[in-house]
């Protein structure tokens, strides 16, 4: 089928709507009818074929092509958001919650406003509702998200030096595991392994698909290994450069020596499960929890 993909927001996940017969440039504003209503997108596909199963039916069709009149409201109604936000942390501030405001949003038609916060627990907003609906006059929902979630509105600078790729270019999150981090031979240093936002970094999800199909032709470390100069014991592995690094016991000699092999030259004899560094329950939950 043919699709157009549409971005809500700066950064996040795109959805595909039917262009009909109009060919839509990238960077285009469309006006599409959504579970909230109708909503104001930009197009960051144009007209593209894609599988059938990749599509979640029905598939709904391009309203419009946004007019001078929409791309006016919703310039507004980001003026408005700007507003609401500030009302929003006086509100707050006066009930005196436990919640941090990161984002708001208004939909297109005016008819509702999602205020986004972070909090360490539930808290009890329904009198912050009321207040707010009294000033604003239309309907108001408090939605609560997590670390990632705020990374991703507030932005920042990662380790690496570069802006966040959750805010720059991810639409959704993935999975990400501290095996990951094991398999790529990182150090379980939870501040080394951990983004801006607290949790494993999204970037040891890019490369594991190619570190898992190298590390299928590499021992483990304390595995004993037979090698072209006699029987060894795995040392250490470079996944890159498949290298294996092993102490060889010289059937000549009494004592063993250091020697270095590809993994087409040796066959492993017995595997030992070898004791990883030490992380903590309470450090692991930290780093996987959303």
């Amino acid at each position: 089928m043919v699709v157009v993909g549409v971005r809500f927001k700066r950064v996040g996940k795109i959805y595909y709507f039917d262009p009909g017969d109009k060919q839509i440039e990238v960077g285009t504003g469309v006006i599409v009818e959504t579970v909230r209503g109708l909503e104001y997108g930009t197009v960051v596909i144009s007209n593209r074929e894609v599988e059938e199963g990749d599509i979640v039916s029905p598939l709904k069709a391009i309203t419009r092509i946004a007019t001078s009149h929409d791309i006016e409201k919703y310039q507004d109604n980001k003026r408005k958001e700007a507003e609401a936000m500030e009302i929003c942390k006086d509100r707050v501030k006066k009930h005196g919650l436990g919640m941090k405001l990161i984002d708001v949003e208004l939909t297109f038609d005016n008819s509702k406003i999602v205020f986004f916060f972070t909090a360490d627990g539930r808290v009890d907003f329904r009198e912050l509702v009321k207040d707010l609906a009294s000033a604003l006059k239309t309907r108001i929902e408090l939605r609560q998200i997590g670390v990632r979630d705020e990374a991703r509105m507030v932005n920042g600078i990662g380790i690496c030096g570069r802006t966040l790729c959750c805010a720059t270019f991810l639409g959704d999150f993935q999975p990400v595991s501290i095996k990951m981090a094991k398999d790529q031979g990182l150090s379980l240093n939870p501040s080394k392994i951990s983004g801006a936002c607290g949790r494993l970094m999204c970037c040891l999800k890019y490369e594991q698909s190619n570190y898992e199909e190298l590390l299928k032709k590499l021992p483990g470390e304390g595995d004993i290994i037979l090698t072209p100069d006699g029987e060894g014991t795995v040392l250490s592995v470079s996944v890159l450069r498949q290298i294996v690094k092993c102490a060889v016991k010289r059937p000549d000699k009494d004592d063993t020596e250091v020697a270095f092999y590809d993994p087409e030259e040796i066959k492993v004899l017995k595997r030992k499960f070898r004791k990883e560094e030490y992380i903590s329950k309470e450090e692991l939950r930290e780093l996987t929890d959303d």
